[in-house]
C-alpha cells in the first residue's frame, strides 16, 4: 500500500531536496510512496505521515505556518490521532516552547525547551564560528529510537545553524552532537520527532533516517 507524505510548506524549506531524499530513501528501502509539497490542511489531514521542513528564521518559519489556513490545528489534530511527524531543522525548532531568534516567538509548543543562540567555545576557551555549518557527529541518546535504527555513535550528518533547543526534557531528547558542548540534534516523543541537522544533505546517513522514518509505527 502506497504511503501518503504530506510535505509541509511553510515558506522557508528547502523542499526539492527533502522531496528527493524521500523518494530516494522510500526507493531504497523498497517502500512505495506518494510524496508531496503542500500548503493545504485538506492534504494534511489525509497523509499518512507528515514531513515539517524549514530554513531561515524561527519567527518568519513560525509566521509562514501560520498564515495557512487550517494547517496548525489540522497539524495537531493528525499528531493526536497518531500520525508520525518529522521535523527537520527549522521544522525542528518551531516545536519548541518558544524561540529567540529576532525576538522572543511562541512556537508549537510540542517539545519542550526554548531555541536559543548559541555560544559555543572550543577547549582553549576561544569562540567557535557560527553558524555551526558541515558535517557533526551525532551521539544516540541510551535506550535507542526507532528512528536511529543502523545509526552508530560517530555517524555523521549535516547541521548549518546558529541557534540550539535549550531548557529541554531530557527523556525528549534522542541524540546529540558536540560543539563547544552537547547540543541537541534530534528530539522527540510520542509519533513525533525532529533533527536539528538537515536529513535530506545528510548522505546515507540521512536517507537510513528518513527510511526508519518511513517504517516507524510509534
Amino acid at each position: 500500500m502506497t504511503q501518503r507524505i504530506a510535505v509541509v510548506d511553510p515558506g522557508s524549506g528547502n523542499l526539492a531536496s527533502v522531496l528527493r531524499a524521500l523518494d530516494r530513501a522510500a526507493a531504497d528501502a523498497g517502500i512505495p510512496i506518494a510524496a508531496a509539497v503542500t500548503r493545504d490542511a485538506a492534504a494534511v489531514a489525509a497523509a499518512d505521515r507528515i514531513v515539517l521542513p524549514g530554513q531561515g528564521a524561527f519567527a518568519a518559519c513560525m509566521r509562514g505556518l501560520a498564515a495557512l489556513p487550517d494547517m496548525i490545528g489540522t497539524l495537531e489534530a493528525r499528531i493526536a490521532a497518531g500520525t508520525p511527524l518529522l521535523g527537520i531543522c527549522v521544522g525542528m525548532q518551531i516545536m519548541a516552547e518558544r524561540g529567540l531568534e529576532h525576538g522572543a516567538t511562541p512556537g508549537l509548543g510540542w517539545i519542550g525547551g526554548e531555541i536559543a543562540p548559541m555560544a559555543p567555545r572550543g577547549p582553549d576557551g576561544a569562540p567557535l564560528p557560527l553558524p555551526q555549518m558541515g558535517w557533526n557527529t551525532l551521539d544516540p541518546a541510551a535506550g535507542g529510537h526507532a528512528l536511529l535504527t543502523g545509526i552508530r555513535p560517530g555517524d555523521h550528518a549535516y547541521f548549518v545553524h546558529s541557534y540550539a533547543l535549550t531548557g529541554y526534557k531530557p527523556a525528549e531528547v534522542l541524540a546529540t552532537t558536540d560543539y563547544g558542548g552537547p547540543v541537541v540534534a534530534i528530539v522527540g516523543r510520542g509519533n513525533i520527532a525532529g533533527t536539528q541537522f538537515h536529513v535530506e544533505k545528510s548522505a546515507a546517513v540521512g536517507l537510513r533516517i528518513l527510511a526508519n522514518f518511513l517504517r516507524w509505527a510509534p
